[in-house]
């Protein structure tokens, strides 16, 4: 994960895409807000791909397709579309990790760990 934050800030480097101003609040508020909106959208792209995904089966189904040759189908035809969509997501989220300098591989395992602890306790 280290490699791809590092990969990431150079890319934002390359592209001219570091436009935060670490002396001004509002620059920081507006530029945060901005991000967030945009990761969220990009998770809705996510939600719209899993809908198509599921109409497809559905259509497939009606064809007389099994369930999961059906949605075996569906989910091919939305592999391309959806890996692009999850990438500009996993952007966004690289973008906010380096911008409050979290060890973003640190931060998963740490959360993996936590969930583990409390699942073992019921």
């Amino acid at each position: 994960m280290e490699k791809l934050q590092n990969y990431y800030r150079s890319f934002e480097t390359e592209m001219g895409y570091n436009r935060f101003d670490k002396n001004s609040f509002k620059a920081n508020q507006t530029f945060l807000l901005y991000i967030h909106m945009l990761l969220t959208t990009e998770v809705a792209e996510v939600a719209e791909e899993f809908r198509s995904m599921f109409d497809l089966s559905e259509k497939y189904l009606s064809e007389g397709y099994t369930d999961i040759e059906a949605m075996e189908m569906a989910k091919e035809s939305i592999r391309e579309d959806l890996g692009k969509e999850l990438a500009d997501c996993l952007a966004y989220l690289l973008k906010l990790a380096n911008h409050f300098e979290y060890d973003l591989e640190t931060e998963l395992y740490s959360k993996l760990e936590e969930i583990k602890a409390t699942r073992k306790r019921y």
